[in-house]
């Protein structure tokens, strides 16, 4: 018996097509596709979010100093005259960060083999979602207490064009 479904493509087609729909999945909640595919995601899924809810607490914060550029009020950096040059101002400021342990790093480049970042938003005001950090602060806390079964799959029916399986699979 095969490990995984083909589904009519390359090996690397494959793969880019699961990075995609796996990463859509986590960032929408819910996405519509065929029976195959949805239970070859909901593998990948299930086991990127047990590794997510392992490892979400396991960081030590971090106290640093970092330089940080002055700012005017409309948000463009204090520049100032010395020795006949312009030069930007800056202050030191102390910030708290997440220092991963090493476990943690190591599952969160598990992670990024997997996902790509995400841009949400409107046209112009697009930003960058990174979608491992997504998968630690909101989707594990979610999930703590659960012992597997992260996601559904619901059938909808047959598709039009070639009467394949159409299913919704959800994060539950």
């Amino acid at each position: 018996m095969a490990k995984y479904r083909k589904l009519g493509r390359t090996a690397s087609q494959r793969k880019a097509l699961l990075r995609n729909q796996v990463t859509a999945l986590l960032s929408n909640g819910k996405i519509v596709t065929t029976e195959a595919k949805a239970k070859e995601i909901r593998k990948q899924v299930e086991s990127l979010i047990a590794l997510a809810v392992k490892e979400k607490d396991n960081y030590e914060e971090v106290t640093v100093k970092a330089k940080v550029a002055r700012k005017d009020a409309d948000g463009k950096r204090v520049k100032e005259v010395v020795d006949g040059k312009k030069v930007t101002v800056y202050d030191e400021v102390e910030k708290t960060i997440k220092k991963d342990k090493p476990s943690r790093l190591h599952a969160r480049r598990q992670m990024l083999k997997v996902l790509f970042p995400v841009k949400e938003g409107e046209k112009k005001n697009m930003k960058e979602v990174d979608m491992v950090a997504k998968l630690f602060d909101e989707i594990a806390p979610k999930y703590a207490d659960r012992n597997g079964g992260y996601t559904r799959i619901v059938k909808i029916g047959q598709r039009k064009g070639d009467a394949a399986m159409e299913v919704l699979i959800e994060l539950v």
